[in-house]
């Protein structure tokens, strides 16, 4: 696979489970190691890299993970997580050093300031999904890795989540790869979507063009399962998924 993230763009990641779309997402943040092949991240060759090189790309790399629930250590406030990657790169001391950038960045993802003395389990999951894109911003990445950030949250909670990821995305300008396998969501955020399938990139494009008319089979029966309201509709896919099934 060969994919290109431009300043400022988003692009979303998209494929079943078992895929490779986690994998290529930690690779890329450094938490995976590179076996094979090439992998440039902000201009350092990945694969053999020693960890001394990759220490200053992680410090210009955010990582959003799939689970809030578990971004955080359950006995620390969700202050000392967020000011963690600030302490651990060397920007502050120590938490009270590194506070008035927490609420800064707490605020920014609409939490009041005083959640940063809450504990994990005091938050809501799209509270503590936002205080994990807080510190996710903390070092002011270049680019942001999410890794199905929001698949864990009720669909209402998700909607407002996302509202507010192409804000800051907007606001701050970072390149982001925007891991997901719903393509409804990758449609809203995405510049351009890549349509993972078994480890390989089958297709590449604009929303409008990989999923207003997709050339690739698997694309099309992707499309094809997905659920719509309309009973005529969603009969028509299912005829529609059968013939694409048959042709495998």
């Amino acid at each position: 696979m060969d994919l290109t993230i431009r300043p400022g763009e988003v692009l979303g990641l998209v494929g079943e489970s078992g895929s490779g779309k986690s994998t290529i997402g930690r690779a890329i943040a450094g938490l995976t190691p590179v076996t094979g092949g090439s992998l440039s991240v902000l201009g350092v060759e990945m694969n053999g890299a020693r960890p001394r090189q990759v220490r200053p790309v992680r410090e210009r790399i955010g990582f959003v993970f799939q689970d809030p629930s578990s971004t955080f250590n359950p006995l620390l406030t969700i202050a000392d997580g967020v000011a963690e990657p600030l302490i651990v790169q060397g920007r502050a001391r120590d938490l009270r050093e590194a506070r008035p950038r927490v609420d800064e960045l707490l605020e920014a993802v609409q939490l009041p300031r005083a959640y940063g003395d809450r504990f994990p389990h005091e938050l809501s999951g799209g509270q503590r999904q936002r205080a994990s894109l807080a510190r996710g911003l903390a070092l002011e990445p270049e680019l942001l890795v999410a890794d199905e950030p929001t698949s864990a949250l009720d669909v209402s909670v998700q909607a407002r989540v996302l509202e507010l990821f192409a804000e800051l995305q907007a606001e701050l300008g970072f390149a982001c790869l925007f891991i997901s396998h719903d393509l409804a969501v990758v449609d809203l955020l995405a510049d351009r979507i890549a349509v993972l399938y078994r480890g390989e990139v089958v297709e590449e494009g604009t929303g409008e063009e990989v999923l207003g008319s997709p050339k690739d089979p698997y694309t099309q029966r992707l499309l094809a399962s997905l659920p719509v309201p309309d009973p005529v509709l969603q009969a028509a896919r299912r005829t529609e998924l059968a013939r694409l099934r048959s042709l495998d």
